[in-house]
């Protein structure tokens, strides 16, 4: 009898796909996949390690696990992912839940680590991060209409205060016929949508051909019978060049968004960040893509509260979303995290004080936001349909401007009983909070 595994997946995309591919290797040595852990024999904790309420998440989950485990619904729980790879050791000595820890450079020996522990044993394996599998099958997780298309592992920017680096080595790119593979793959399987990501897009192909190669690997993209949307997300703003920006321009199922993430705009912060540029070259660089993709939707992710950040820096922080008027912006209160320069700065700030002014960042960009869909009434826009709410008694689904939980939904009444999956033009009628209401022409 086959023993049956469920997967728990936190955190970013490219975690998800890490255990989508931990999925597709476990069934492919023999082991069934159910989707409730309630139902398994084993489930994986395919953790985030980030930030601490991504680490908060991932433990509150092992601990909810481990009742079903003392309740015998379950007999092994298997931790992966980033928290596993950045605390290793101290995972199994703390949670005595966890039955195994594996490093995220093990992933492709996993049906052998659930073996062993499914026998009663207790196991930590930590191969070299390096080792982490950037090809092979996955087993889809999302909805059969889009997908996640990883491109690239790793980075190398060295921001202060982002553990990724220690956590997942240095960036190193997929190779191009196997990315076109693959999204031909997920073409044929109803891919509607590819989500393009990696810690830096744009720095795609520099490893392995000397120069960024995102332009050309999108054009390829692009020839796929089947792909209709394209969406870039994770582009490292020192690495914007005109190409990158005419390809978008000029290819018709690239959407016109950019994930830009930004997190602040004063010089003194960004230095201490090991980040590039200041506030009047950040906002050229928006001014130029703007100019070069009239209509782009621009979203960016800032940090509220870095040690040392001034009233003067958030001030200038503060004057720049309000100038700038981003479509889609998250800010986020800074958090320190042991191992990355930014933990021993001097002048760490106050939680309530970081807090608050990440709080009236988002304020701002709630105004923006009303501002920005007023606008937008009474205009007909593309809608990726994704089913109907039967709470809000009408269909739901994403615009271009709306990337998969990150960014919001528009809710459309129709009288054509949409698929999830198809693409269908939806005229605004009014906005509710930041959410469109529209109907189906």
């Amino acid at each position: 009898m086959k023993a049956k595994i469920s997967m728990v997946s936190l955190g970013c995309a490219k975690n998800r796909v890490d255990g989508e591919m931990l999925l597709y290797t476990l069934k492919d040595s023999g082991f069934e996949i159910v989707s409730q852990p309630e139902y398994a024999d084993a489930v994986i904790v395919n953790t985030c390690g980030f930030i601490e309420s991504a680490k908060k998440e991932s433990i509150d989950e092992i601990i909810e696990l481990g009742y079903l485990k003392q309740e015998g619904k379950i007999k092994a729980i298997i931790v992966t992912g980033c928290l596993a790879e950045r605390y290793r050791d101290e995972i199994l000595k703390e949670m005595p839940e966890a039955d195994a820890v594996v490093g995220i450079g093990s992933n492709a020996k996993i049906a052998d680590i659930v073996s062993e522990v499914l026998e009663k044993h207790r196991i930590s394996r930590y191969d070299d991060k390096e080792k982490l599998p950037l090809c092979g099958g996955r087993i889809q997780s999302t909805p059969h209409y889009y997908s996640y298309l990883k491109i690239a592992e790793g980075c190398d920017n060295r921001c202060a205060y982002c553990a990724i680096p220690l956590i997942r080595g240095g960036f190193r790119s997929r190779p191009m016929d196997d990315i076109i593979s693959e999204a031909q793959t997920l073409a044929k399987n109803g891919v509607k949508e590819l989500i393009v990501i990696a810690q830096d897009t744009t720095r795609y192909g520099t490893d392995i051909c000397g120069k960024p190669m995102l332009s050309q690997l999108l054009r390829e993209l692009c020839k796929i019978d089947g792909i209709r949307w394209i969406r870039l997300l994770y582009c490292y703003p020192d690495r914007i060049n005109d190409e990158l920006l005419k390809t978008i321009a000029s290819e018709d199922k690239i959407l016109k968004y950019i994930d830009l993430p930004l997190q602040h705009c004063s010089k003194n912060v960004l230095r201490a960040m090991n980040r590039n540029g200041d506030r009047e070259s950040i906002s050229s660089l928006i001014r130029h893509i703007r100019e070069m993709i009239p209509g782009v939707v621009l979203r960016t992710t800032l940090i509220a509260g870095f040690p040392g950040e001034s009233e003067d820096d958030f001030e200038q922080l503060s004057e720049f979303v309000n100038e700038m008027k981003f479509e889609r912006l998250g800010c986020f209160a800074y958090s320190r995290e042991e191992d990355t320069p930014a933990y021993d700065m001097p002048n760490q700030i106050d939680e309530e004080i970081k807090q608050h002014r990440c709080d009236l960042i988002m304020q701002q960009q709630q105004l923006i936001m009303e501002r920005y869909n007023d606008k937008l009434v009474g205009a007909s826009t593309e809608v990726l349909c994704e089913g109907y709410d039967r709470v809000a008694e009408c269909y739901v689904g994403r615009t271009a401007a709306d990337s998969p939980d990150v960014d919001g939904n528009i809710f459309f009444y129709s009288e054509k009983s949409p698929e999830p999956g198809d693409l269908v033009t939806v005229k605004i009628d009014e906005y509710i909070g930041c959410d469109p209401i529209g109907t189906q022409v």
